[in-house]
């Protein structure tokens, strides 16, 4: 049977008219688009600023200037299946369409007639990001044909995965948090790169409603939200009955988690040197920095609540900072957390003597088995004493050192001399801060008589373990240099076996090697003595080699300590430079620094022994080296100076606190005699002054009872007496 002829004409102009509506639609739908403004990406460009470990593990994020947490994501940063069940929730043919679904627009508008309400959006997620990328109140028709075009332009301007970018980053989440990543961290504490299937369930429900589903307010709202999501993941096969069943019964997060804020100090500073980039890369371990800022907090707990701990770890090969904790507790005002004191100057105490004998052994004054004498010694008016007052006879200087004897560092530093011992550590790149007004330096500089960072004593231990070449600390990452692949014969006395850090080759153009400090031999030298130092109690012996220090009064407690790959620097000590009773390197310092290498785990391999390194007896050394060489020039303080002597009070004197020994403000007068400036004062071991070039002060007593009063000068000399106030 042949067609009506009628009906096919009707069919044509139909057919005729929907060409004719579509063609009109798509002109009219292209000069709305001309006429939009360009598409402002900025807000996408808006980010939180972060600073990350070396691996892209973060370490702390910024709040932007409008006060959000907006960090920056891509969808490699996210769990895979979270991305499959956002598709299958908001947009199961992403992947296919050109930013419009016509499929969903119908289904959308089917339902709102069918059910008299809104029951899906018609929205794709590229029209979604262009609603984020321009907000508007209204949800008006206009508004969406808006949406539409945007969708399209988007769609011809990325790819699917750069629209996902831009929905992971820009879509709400509740409060002042924007994108995914940003909920992850405040909502479960981790990445989202590893989501259960409830978490991600809930990410998938927010961005709809998140103010009314946000999960620390509207719990039972946030619960059915991520029910019609798991509901649909069940159907698309996305989750096994079991799986969905599970992930119903998870609780939902009741309140947002911190964000991750692992060396504060340090992000701080790397953010105000460039404040225009957003993402900083550091050379820290954020799981090392975590242990120790935990270690930190841990021991802090039998100290003083005023006492704080500092603690630094750094890649010998490249001088990298793996971890850097700049106090026990960033907010804690009695602490003075907000301090970073591995940057603080403070006396190292004992600290600095292995330097004293790697640069004995450098010049050729000394060998670890020379014999030093510990015995009484004057020097001008200065008198070491050693730090139990007891004195152990003829020792070598491998004891010396490892028992942390004062008169023979003194004697070595007296054939050195004070002033060529400190150019050799600046010019090796140290900062050392000598006291105001101190004129020349003293052998009281080889005692802890100076200021020092923690960054700087660690990074001179650095050097020794290299070998004795320095290098500069590095807060971000090193790249290394190339083996050069015709290097140079090492010079005799250094074994071709050794590792570049024992080895004293000239370096290459570029290369971050720095001064050197001492010669391989040398370095190697006290390597192998502070190895041998009798550890702290119940710690392995030989396993790092080690050093203390104790402050004048009790005020610092260091210990730096190294193995083949890392050197590891401790200071505890009040950030008001207050004295702390009983405050020791050995017994405070060192068990955190043992403790740090358990963490981080020893090498251990022994140093490598260079060519040259004479190891033998005292008896079969050459002679010179036998007994400190008596022909090295000593440093002698100037006789001409008069012996300090405490003027006033007396020693036993029993003063009236009302009597004319106090000025008219109930201070007592406090006068020096002979000695040189300048002078601290100190009352019962705790500083009452400034160091001062007037033999003259004042000090307020607290009330009536014994007390012992002090006076340093420049020298290290100091007088005591005591006195009784009544």
């Amino acid at each position: 049977m042949t067609p009506c002829p009628g009906r096919f004409r009707k069919l044509r102009i139909a057919a005729g008219v929907c060409v004719l509506a579509f063609v009109a639609a798509a002109t009219a739908l292209a000069v709305y688009a001309r006429s939009l403004p360009p598409l402002d990406l900025s807000a996408a460009a808006d980010r939180s600023t972060v600073v990350l470990d070396r691996e892209g593990k973060l370490l702390r994020p910024f709040l932007t200037a409008d006060g959000r947490w907006k960090l920056p994501v891509t969808n490699g940063d996210v769990d895979p299946r979270y991305l499959a069940m956002l598709k299958a929730f908001e947009d199961r043919r992403f992947d296919n369409h050109h930013g419009i679904d016509p499929l969903g627009m119908l289904r959308a508008a089917s339902q709102m007639l069918a059910n008299g309400r809104v029951v899906s959006g018609g929205s794709t997620l590229t029209m979604q990001v262009a609603r984020l990328l321009e907000p508007r109140e209204e949800r008006t028709l206009a508004a969406k044909l808006r949406q539409a075009v945007r969708a399209v332009e988007l769609e011809r301007r990325f790819d699917k995965a750069g629209i996902l970018d831009l929905y992971l980053t820009l879509a709400p989440f509740g409060g002042n948090l924007e994108g995914v990543r940003a909920a992850s961290f405040a909502y479960f504490g981790k990445e989202p790169k590893r989501l259960s299937t409830a978490e991600a369930a809930l990410l998938v429900a927010l961005p709809q409603s998140p103010e009314t589903r946000r999960p620390d307010r509207f719990v039972e709202a946030a619960r059915k939200a991520r029910e019609r999501v798991l509901e649909r993941v069940e159907q698309a096969g996305l989750a096994t009955r079991d799986e969905v069943t599970a992930a119903r019964n998870e609780p939902i997060p009741t309140a947002r988690r911190p964000f991750p804020s692992l060396s504060p100090h340090v992000a701080e500073q790397v953010v105000a040197e460039a404040p225009t980039v957003r993402v900083h890369k550091l050379a820290l371990d954020a799981r090392l920095q975590a242990s120790l800022e935990g270690l930190a907090r841990e021991r802090s707990l039998g100290l003083a609540p005023q006492v704080s701990i500092a603690i630094l770890a750094v890649d010998n090969e490249t001088g990298e900072v793996r971890a850097s904790v700049g106090g026990v507790d960033y907010f804690a005002a009695e602490r003075a957390g907000s301090l970073d004191l591995t940057r603080a100057l403070r006396s190292p105490g004992s600290a600095l003597k292995p330097f004293i004998y790697a640069l004995a052994f450098d010049n050729g004054i000394a060998h670890p088995e020379t014999m030093l004498e510990d015995r009484p010694a004057r020097y001008g008016i200065y008198i070491p004493e050693n730090f139990d007052m007891t004195f152990q006879g003829m020792v070598s200087a491998r004891k010396a050192l490892q028992l942390s004897l004062n008169v023979p560092a003194v004697e070595l530093l007296s054939a050195l001399g004070p002033q060529r011992f400190l150019s050799r550590l600046r010019d090796a790149g140290i900062a050392i801060a000598m006291p105001r007004d101190s004129g020349a330096p003293g052998l009281a500089v080889g005692l802890g008589g100076l200021g020092i960072t923690l960054q700087d004593l660690t990074r001179a231990y650095v050097g020794l373990a290299r070998g004795g070449e320095m290098l500069p600390l590095s807060f971000r990452p090193v790249s290394i240099p190339s083996p050069n692949p015709h290097p140079k014969e090492p010079r005799s006395g250094v074994s071709k076996d050794a590792p570049a850090r024992f080895a004293s080759a000239p370096q290459d153009e570029g290369s971050r090697g720095g001064a050197r400090l001492v010669d391989p031999v040398a370095a190697w030298y006290v390597a192998d003595t502070l190895l041998g130092a009798p550890p702290p109690l119940n710690a392995v012996p030989g396993r790092i080699a080690y050093k203390t220090g104790t402050s004048y009064g009790y005020r610092d407690a260091w210990a730096v300590g190294f193995d083949r790959k890392h050197t590891i620097g401790v200071w505890v000590g009040r950030a008001d430079n207050g004295a702390v009773p009983g405050l020791v390197g050995r017994a405070v310092a060192a068990p955190i620094l043992f403790d740090a290498f358990a963490r981080l785990g020893i090498d251990p391999r022994p140093f490598p022994q260079p060519a040259d390194a004479i190891v033998a007896s005292t008896g079969h050394l050459p002679p010179p080296l036998r007994h400190l060489r008596q022909d090295v020039p000593k440093t002698v303080t100037a006789m001409t100076t008069p012996t300090l002597k405490l003027a006033f009070p007396p020693d036993g004197a029993r003063i009236d606190l009302s009597a004319a020994a106090l000025d008219g403000k109930g201070q007592l007068n406090l006068k020096a005699a002979g000695g040189a400036p300048p002078y601290t004062w100190l009352v019962d071991g705790s500083p009452v002054t400034e160091p001062q070039r007037r033999r003259e002060t004042q000090w307020q007593p607290p009330g009536k009872g014994f007390m012992r009063i002090s006076v340093i000068d420049g020298t290290g000399a100091s007088e005591s007496v005591s006195v009784r106030l009544q």
